[in-house]
């Protein structure tokens, strides 16, 4: 019996010195910090290996997606924990603001501007902040130019020349934050008529439309087009640069930050804010200098000679506004895939014969108003300013994809693709009278 009882106590110190083991190592086994992010591997791992060196109680999961895909996932998996978002498109943060799925974050005092040629840095209200900074420009392939004839563009306004017909690629913005940031800066910066204008015009010079961000520079690289539009850090790896690639900036460039924020539903805090310090520390924004990363510091001693002065810019004289960019979002795409994406073979047929005619210098009166109007039906956008202002909200938000449209939205859409119908049937229209009236005075 005393055995019995003396074993007894043995086994249970036993599991008692196991059981405090046990409790001791979970205590010691880092917290988690959960990052949501439509950064590649290449981009997000020299970060989290430097700041789990520095910070041994903390361990990163990322959760990668494109950032439409992480902006619903945001929104939509609100069981799913996460704490943070990090991202190149402001607009996604616009998105995850309105829906209440970010929380106030302060700034760090890191010297920065608060505007960079017109984009302002963090978030106004408070709910992200602007870490790096990225330019949009021109990238081409000289063997390919060279080949064709083509002049090196520098500018944005040479892409709308003529010559350019069938040779540029870009990617649409409702698969490319980046790109939707492009389309938005014109918007804003040249007004919605003019600004359009501009869209139709270059989408009657696109040979493709890519499905990805990366896609552009691949493409020219490959000599599949000769010339994108697209953001520095896609333009500049090396496998890019090694086939015959240039990247350039124009004079009318936008820079634009890239941010990152702490999610409402965050479970740690503490280590998400112990990350911005990090990212935004000297330490941090030197990883960004590394050519695998390949952004521009925030910090004014590390972006010295990497920024152009603050007269330069395609925002020079306006502020980028995010959240108007973000309030028209889905609008903005819808009416790209419509008129640009999906009618792209007959903007490049109908510009480019509007393009041959106005070369002619034609002087009738009768067939200067005909080119006239012909190019009005091209340039004009598929809904007015006006219309665009006054609709509901939930026709100008994103319109998530594989879900079914509600009735509003499907009536919407087939009103939308009527005008466009309407617009591009009334230029074949008068191009072809135009052609007809030259045919006949040929004959003649």
């Amino acid at each position: 019996m005393h055995c019995s009882v003396l074993r007894s106590f043995r086994l249970l110190g036993f599991f008692l010195i196991l059981l405090r083991f046990t409790v001791g190592a979970q205590a010691e086994e880092p917290s988690k910090l959960t990052i949501v992010t439509s950064y590649p591997p290449a981009f997000f791992e020299p970060f989290q290996k430097a700041f789990e060196q520095k910070n041994r109680d903390v361990s990163i999961s990322i959760i990668q997606r494109n950032t439409a895909s992480a902006s619903r996932f945001v929104i939509e998996k609100k069981e799913q924990p996460a704490d943070m978002f990090w991202a190149s498109a402001a607009d996604a943060f616009e998105l995850l603001k309105r829906h209440g799925s970010l929380r106030k974050v302060h700034p760090r005092d890191t010297g920065a501007p608060e505007k960079v040629l017109g984009y302002p840095l963090n978030d106004p209200d408070g709910y992200y902040l602007g870490f790096a900074l990225s330019g949009y420009g021109i990238v081409y392939n000289g063997a390919y130019l060279a080949q064709y004839g083509l002049a090196r563009p520098r500018e944005w306004q040479q892409l709308l020349e003529p010559a350019y017909s069938g040779h540029i690629g870009i990617t649409t913005p409702s698969r490319s934050g980046t790109t939707h940031l492009m389309v938005e800066a014109l918007l804003q910066t040249y007004g919605w008529e003019r600004g359009w204008a501009m869209l139709s015009n270059l989408g009657g010079n696109l040979s493709t439309v890519t499905a990805r961000s990366f896609g552009v520079a691949s493409g020219v690289a490959q000599r599949r087009f000769g010339i994108g539009i697209t953001i520095d850090f896609l333009a500049r790896t090396p496998s890019i640069g090694a086939n015959d690639a240039v990247f350039v900036m124009p004079s009318d460039t936008v820079f634009v930050p890239a941010s990152i924020g702490i999610l409402s539903r965050a479970r740690n805090v503490d280590a998400a804010e112990r990350f911005i310090d990090f990212i935004l520390s000297e330490e941090g924004q030197r990883i960004l200098l590394t050519p695998a990363v390949g952004r521009i510091p925030v910090i004014p001693s590390l972006n010295r000679d990497l920024l152009p002065g603050n007269d330069a810019g395609l925002l020079k004289d306006t502020t980028f506004d995010a959240g108007l960019s973000a309030e028209r979002y889905g609008l903005v795409n819808l009416m790209f895939d419509d008129y640009i994406v999906r009618r792209r073979a007959v903007l490049a047929r109908l510009w480019k014969r509007l393009a041959e005619f106005e070369a002619m210098k034609i002087a009738s009166p009768k067939t200067q108003s005909l080119l006239s109007r012909a190019r009005h039906n091209l340039e004009a956008p598929p809904i007015s300013e006006a219309e665009a202002d006054r609709l509901d909200s939930a026709l100008k938000a994103e319109w998530p994809r594989r879900i079914a449209w509600s009735p509003l939205q499907v009536e919407f859409a087939a009103r939308l693709r009527g005008n466009i119908e309407r617009k591009l049937a009334d230029a074949e229209a008068l191009i072809a009278e135009i052609s007809g009236a030259q045919g006949a005075r040929w004959r003649q």
